[in-house]
């Protein structure tokens, strides 16, 4: 778990600059147009879409953005027809990624996505080889510096979640799929504030990474979670803690 969630410390933390956020906007405009495409255009009634507004609006992005993509997605405005493609391959190191996508064009993005790999180290999988080294979980950060433990820890189990963990400055909330959204509304409800919350695939073991392997791998993942179709990036690495304060300084 742990290389999955101080790769997502790295990425908020680059974020802050415009070239990013931009494509950050890019990226959830196209999540809200499948989930609505998927399951309609109201989020009470649409779990992923209503994760996805959520998203966006902490990320600051404009309410009629969000309008605009829900409306290219039920149809109601004419838009690109997009749809999730999952990839599995290998990074420097051995280390697993299970990479998810929103394309227009699955043959352009497999083959991006596959020279990107090669690229870095890495190669391309099929379907299957490394998805069951993950298991899909609900993952809710909370800033340390704004809730002490003992309080979190009681008001995440009382809200339905499974563990409480804490990452460097921050606490990782972890929920089975069915509770996510009935964990984050208690959390709510007790007054916890969070940064972010996702629906994730956690590693069940963890390969550690260090040297010129981890600064591979990290440029792998940068790389890739730059590509407008790459939605998210997972890995089972554990990478060096020197090689990662490099990365997030």
């Amino acid at each position: 778990m742990a290389g999955h969630n101080k790769w997502s410390q790295i990425k908020r933390k680059k974020a802050v600059n415009d070239q990013k956020r931009g494509k950050i906007f890019t990226k959830l405009i196209r999540e809200i147009s499948v989930a609505a495409r998927e399951a309609g255009g109201d989020p009470d009634y649409n779990p992923r879409l209503r994760l996805a507004i959520d998203t966006a609006k902490a990320e600051n992005m404009p309410l009629e953005n969000i309008e605009r993509a829900i409306k290219r997605g039920t149809g109601e405005l004419e838009g690109v027809n997009y749809e999730d493609v999952s990839y599995e391959g290998y990074g420097p190191g051995g280390v697993a990624l299970y990479i998810q996508t929103t394309t227009d064009n699955q043959n352009r993005t497999v083959a991006e996505v596959r020279h990107l790999l090669e690229k870095n180290g890495g190669n391309l999988g099929t379907s299957g080889s490394v998805a069951w080294q993950f298991d899909r979980k609900g993952q809710i950060v909370v800033d340390a510096a704004r809730h002490d433990e003992e309080s979190l820890l009681e008001a995440a189990l009382m809200a339905g979640a499974e563990d409480v963990e804490r990452t460097g400055e921050e606490f990782i909330v972890t929920t089975e799929v069915t509770d996510f959204h009935e964990v984050q509304k208690g959390l709510q409800e007790a007054g916890v504030e969070f940064s972010h919350a996702e629906l994730a695939m956690i590693p069940k073991n963890e390969v550690s990474v260090g040297g010129a392997e981890a600064q591979r791998l990290l440029k792998l993942l940068d790389a890739l979670d730059d590509h407008d179709d790459v939605q998210k990036i997972y890995s089972n690495a554990n990478v060096d803690e020197e090689v990662m304060a490099e990365a997030m300084s």
